[in-house]
């Protein structure tokens, strides 16, 4: 009782005590569970405009649908770039105040063959017919839809050709640039130089560190700049069969060949079974004993494999050769005869004519001109066998075959239609001729016949034992066990492991290394729980990869490894022309020669629109400094691209007046030129975007 009365006395006590907790332990599972940093709404965030987790996720799984063989982050990124590029340019759109009509939408979708070519789209005049059009889509609540889809993507194609037009038209050629175009490629300037090479101060004389990289990148930071990434490094550990492992395999392929005594166990006696080299039956021993089916194809010896072409080739019919090894396998393989002729190369013209079975439906040539065509064309090739080539990539509405000269190689038995398939077996090589099929009239020519052997063939996958395996499992966890806890090089070294160079990937990456379909890796690395140092075993084809998690490289600039193959050569050739400038002293080319060990050098009308010195290359600050010069004076010393120059001009040849700047203006224009895939990366540089992809699990 005394107990029950303390109790009522500190009620409320209690109650604000276990109040407090409850609180307390829902707090911590809000911060722990994500109530507090929980997973954005939006996937993402262009210029302020949001995308809908929920909307970007149905894109992702219908882009993986319409798209056989995408990954799931092939889909993902396509979807990301398509999203954020419609997401820029309707911005743009908008500030331009662009807008399309319905007679520009329709225009957009009938340059799809499939609906302005479609005749269940034409009128009796065989002219596309709007009405016909939208009542076959509006017929059908879902193929409606569709419709509404398909214009969407109309009015963002028509939008965006009227803005690649205007910024496009922004671009003018004027007289004086046209000017300075032909004097560049017409004025001509001749002189002596001397140079003094890069090349003849050795690299090591001209280290580079890796904070003059950094402040070079430093000063070119639109040209280095980098996404977030993760420098990892690895180990491969192959779970691959071990010598025993191969030769169990081989020992097992040789008792397939001969006669051996098994237990029956529904007679309960031994029955004396014959080998693969005395069965009567061999397909069958084949398929009852091969980890590889039974092939009836008679293989032309350039397909058999290059090391054992010979033996295999020329073996008598009955006769085995083997074990050998080949493509991971132990196999062993006997001669079912050789048939002449049973692979051919043939070319071929096809004309196709409406009506027909023609791979482009686009086609309106009559039957009769087609085979008037197919004659045609015979006749030439008869009378200039050579020019075959040249009419199949001129003539042929076979795409697939016009522009390699009409040729088809290895053609054999029943792999082309009926009529085309006995003209190339039953005429000899050389014979031209006309054959009609369902695709066409066909010009053909016979270029080749191979004879070939039909073999049979037992193989066994090399493969690891389950011991083997299990010794593979072994040691790669304790490898991650020890590298975790050591220094990952020196562990590897003493297990007589190589750590493979360290490698970059970034967020979205699909791929590892030479691993593909490793989104795995990728993910761990830009785990928010992942650190540096931090190591990972990932099963992947072929074995364990062991990663460690090397650095974390922020976004900003390229990670030093990265960019120094291409800003090292460039920092080297600048402290190389500083040691040779202190080299090539004097005030004349002569003094200047002796004093570098050179020699005075001619170059005679050269022009700065092609800017190259024989012997040496591509010089363009060199000429345009030998122009700038007045004749027989001297230049300062000049770092061109593959050393230190100083040139004395002898002539100068000026330029002729120009009458018609036609050929120079469309040159500049040409230049001037951009399309939506210049135009959109500015777009994405100048733009706020937020990708919130990662937190999403992708």
């Amino acid at each position: 009782m005394a107990v029950l009365s303390k109790i009522r006395q500190r009620s409320l006590l209690l109650i604000v005590v276990i109040g407090f907790c409850l609180l307390a332990f829902v707090i911590g599972d809000l911060i722990q569970g994500g109530g507090f940093q929980s997973t954005p709404k939006y996937v993402g965030t262009i210029n302020g405009e949001d995308i809908s987790f929920e909307d970007f996720r149905t894109k992702v799984d219908a882009a993986e649908r319409s798209q056989q063989g995408m990954s799931n982050t092939q889909a993902v990124s396509s979807v990301w770039d398509q999203l954020v590029s419609v997401a820029l340019l309707n911005e743009q759109f908008e500030k331009l105040g662009i807008q399309v009509g319905e007679n520009q939408i329709l225009e957009m979708l009938k340059q799809n063959p499939q609906i302005g070519q479609n005749p269940q789209f034409q009128n009796a005049a065989g002219q596309f017919d709007a009405d016909k059009f939208k009542a076959f889509f509006q017929a059908d609540p879902q193929m409606a839809a569709q419709l509404v889809e398909m214009e969407k993507q109309a009015e963002l194609s028509a939008k965006s050709q009227i803005y690649s037009t205007l910024i496009r038209s922004g671009f003018y050629t004027t007289d004086a640039e046209a000017k300075l175009q032909h004097r560049l490629e017409t004025e001509k300037v001749s002189f002596n130089y001397v140079a003094y090479a890069f090349s003849n101060i050795k690299d090591s004389e001209v280290p580079v560190s890796d904070d003059e990289i950094v402040a070079y990148m430093r000063k070119n930071e639109k040209r280095y700049k980098a996404e977030e990434s993760r420098s990892l490094e690895y180990v491969l550990i192959e779970d691959k069969p071990s010598t025993e492992d191969e030769n169990e395999v081989k020992k097992t392929l040789t008792d397939l060949m001969n006669q051996r005594v098994v237990f029956n166990e529904t007679t309960g006696k031994n029955d004396t079974v014959a080998g693969f080299n005395s069965t009567s039956n061999v397909v069958e021993f084949v398929n009852a004993n091969s980890d590889i089916k039974y092939d009836s194809t008679y293989i032309t010896k350039s397909k058999l494999p290059a090391q054992y072409a010979d033996n295999l080739y020329n073996l008598q019919t009955g006769q085995t050769f083997g074990p050998y090894v080949y493509n991971g396998y132990y196999a062993v393989s006997k001669s079912m005869g050789k048939r002449a002729g049973a692979s051919a190369k043939a070319a071929h013209i096809l004309v196709a004519y409406a009506g027909g079975k023609a791979p482009n439906p686009a086609i309106t040539r009559t039957k009769e001109e087609a085979q008037a065509k197919a004659n045609d064309l015979l006749a030439q090739v008869q009378a200039n066998p050579a020019a075959f080539g040249g009419l199949a990539a001129a003539n042929s509405d076979d795409p697939g075959s016009a522009q390699n000269g009409g040729e088809y190689d290895n053609i054999v038995p029943g792999q082309m239609v009926p009529a085309f398939d006995s003209f190339v077996f039953n005429k000899p090589i050389g014979s031209l001729g006309v054959v009609e099929t369902e695709f066409g009239y066909h010009v053909i020519k016979v270029i080749d016949k191979q004879d070939a052997i039909r073999l049979a063939t037992v193989a066994l996958r090399i493969e690891p034992s389950e011991k083997t395996s299990d010794d593979i499992f072994t040691k790669a966890t304790k490898f991650e066990m020890e590298a975790a806890e050591k220094d990952f090089a020196a562990t590897a070294k003493a297990m007589g492991l190589s750590v493979a160079p360290a490698v970059n990937v970034k967020a979205f990456d699909d791929n590892f290394a030479s691993f593909s379909n490793q989104r795995q890796v990728v993910r761990w690395a830009f785990d928010k729980e992942t650190a540096a140092g931090d190591v990972k075993k990932f099963n992947v084809p072929g074995g364990n990869l062991i990663v460690k998690m090397k650095k974390v490289n922020e976004e900003g600039l390229l990670p030093v490894s990265d960019a120094r193959p291409s800003i090292e050569p460039i920092l080297k050739n600048q402290k190389k022309a500083e040691k040779i400038k202190s080299i090539m002293k004097g005030s004349t080319l002569e003094q200047v020669a002796t004093a570098s060990k050179m020699t005075v050098q001619t170059a005679t009308d050269v022009t700065v629109a092609v800017p190259n010195l024989s012997g040496v290359g591509f010089e363009p600050k060199v000429v345009a400094t030998a122009i700038a010069t007045a004749p027989n004076k001297v230049s300062q010393l000049i770092e061109g691209r593959s050393g230190v120059f100083m040139v004395k001009t002898t002539a100068v040849t000026k330029a002729p007046a120009a009458t018609d700047l036609s050929a120079q203006k469309q040159k500049l224009q040409g230049q001037g030129n951009v399309s939506m895939n210049k135009i959109l990366p500015s777009l994405k540089d100048n733009a706020d975007i937020e990708d919130n992809r990662l937190k999403f699990g992708y």
